[in-house]
């Protein structure tokens, strides 16, 4: 295990420290600086290695983390990382994004600070991009089986890498023109720089996956000659249907989804040119939602240089501290400063719009919002409490309802299940025989980790249903939910 009398010694939860916000907030360049190594394994050595570790329990994935916590407070790097490995193929993607339900159910977490879990993860991942450790595994034999992953975000990526690594040959189709899905267009470069999606492609290619971006299954190859021409098919889409808000005003100029926004502000970082780019300079800016997309809205506003952002979310502001309700090890609703929040910018709750008002010229200029009162589980806007907001750009980041159904429906002729997601049984697999669903398309807006597991563990099912047999292991059911979400 690691250091006995760690969390005794060291009881102060340490992250590194953030850059400086009039710094960062002139560049696209990830929010924190580099952690010592020093002081990252004093904080894996917090690691209690518990009889039950109830982290492995919070983590769909199931990594083994007073593992790889122990390799690392050992400085056992290179181990720390093949352990890693062993469950998550892409902890420079979680280490970055994910939401850390680990830590919610540390043990040490009862009545001390947690262990800093993701920030270990994303320090193994780092040291061995640096020191070369992250190198291509091959499959010893090629079965002679064909698969194609559709769509090339987290869960179609794990899920391409391990049947790769089985032998089959796969192919990844990606619509748009780089591969890596809401990863590459939907995360702001300063929470994820990018360089790290192209380094883990770079592996995947040189293990034989092939990637075919800017073809749009669906309109440039049907789903029914997909099916023919491959031996199976994982549909890993996402759910890539934003959620609307149907009020007067809605069709004005200057209210946008926030994907639409985010997905250009991506393209333009990249060095694209954009054409009539929603641009935040010097606007007014009202942001609707505050979860992490909202947050990603706000930082990407502020690095435009916006005159102003307010965050409006309709329900009540969450608490500092763990409410009885949400008892350890659960996942608990918090109130939480991104390093976006940091950066300035309004928040307000308890706040329904009602309204977006015109300027006369087909414009957005503010929004009409009331205070939230709850009726009869309703939240619904209170009688004479509206007031205006000003308000040239409003971002709607209210969530995603589920797949784009369109084709599916038309083509494939998959089900739907009451949620709007693509129905699949125990494997994976949809009513048709060789189509497999992992990922959002099947589960819903989700975390990144549930991606990544759900992708590994159709894998499995995909291998099973071509060879037999399995050695990959199968991490999760789409039945399955942990403790801590």
């Amino acid at each position: 295990m690691a250091d006995p009398k760690g969390f005794l010694k060291v009881r102060k939860r340490e992250l590194p420290a953030r850059r400086p916000v009039p710094v960062r907030i002139q560049d696209w360049k990830e929010v924190y600086e580099q952690q010592q190594s020093g002081e990252t394994r004093r904080q894996a050595g917090r690691c209690m290695d518990c009889g039950i570790p109830f982290c492995h329990q919070g983590c769909p994935l199931g990594n083994l983390i007073p593992e790889w916590n122990d390799l690392m407070w050992r400085g056992e790097g290179r181990q720390a990382i093949e352990r890693l490995h062993a469950t998550n193929n892409f902890p420079e993607f979680t280490g970055r994004l994910c939401p850390a339900p680990c830590e919610s159910s540390c043990v040490l977490g009862i009545n001390q600070p947690a262990v800093t879990i993701k920030q270990v993860e994303v320090s193994i991942i780092d040291q061995a991009f640096s020191n070369g450790w992250v190198e291509p595994h091959p499959p010893q034999r090629l079965t002679g089986k064909t698969v194609a992953v559709v769509g090339s975000g987290p869960a179609g990526l794990a899920a391409a890498q391990q049947l790769t690594r089985a032998g089959h040959t796969v192919a990844v189709y990606e619509r748009d023109d780089r591969i890596g899905g809401l990863l590459r267009y939907g995360i702001p470069e300063f929470k994820m720089e990018k360089k790290h999606i192209d380094a883990r492609i770079s592996q995947m290619m040189a293990e034989g996956t092939r990637f075919r971006a800017g073809v749009n299954i669906g309109v440039d190859i049907s789903w029914d000659d997909l099916r023919a021409r491959y031996d199976a098919v994982v549909i890993a889409t996402g759910a890539m249907v934003p959620r609307d808000l149907p009020i007067p005003g809605r069709d004005l100029n200057g209210v946008h989804f926030a994907m639409e926004y985010l997905v250009q502000a991506n393209r333009a970082v990249a060095g694209d040119q954009v054409p009539d780019q929603i641009d935040a300079e010097d606007k007014h800016v009202v942001v609707l939602g505050g979860g992490d997309t909202g947050a990603d809205c706000l930082g990407t506003a502020h690095r435009q240089k916006a005159a102003s952002v307010t965050t409006l979310a309709i329900g009540k502001q969450p608490p500092h501290e763990r409410p009885e309700a949400q008892p350890w090890p659960t996942f608990p609703t918090l109130f939480e400063v991104a390093s976006a929040h940091e950066e300035g910018g309004a928040r307000e709750y308890l706040a329904s719009t009602v309204e977006f008002l015109s300027d006369g010229e087909g414009n957005v200029r503010a929004l009409r919002v009331a205070e939230t009162e709850y009726l009869d589980g309703r939240r619904v806007p209170k009688a004479g409490t509206e007031r205006e907001i000003p308000a040239d750009l409003v971002l709607l980041s209210l969530g995603f309802t589920g797949p784009e159904s369109h084709e599916l429906t038309e083509q494939l002729r998959v089900p739907f299940d009451q949620r709007g997601n693509v129905e699949r049984g125990g494997d994976y697999q949809t009513s048709l025989p060789g189509v497999f669903v992992a990922g959002d398309a099947g589960r819903g807006q989700s975390l990144i980790v549930w991606a990544i597991a759900e992708g590994r563990a159709a894998a499995a099912s995909v291998d099973a249903y071509l060879e037999g047999e399995t050695e990959l292991p199968f991490p999760v059911r789409p039945t399955d939910r942990a403790i801590a979400v």
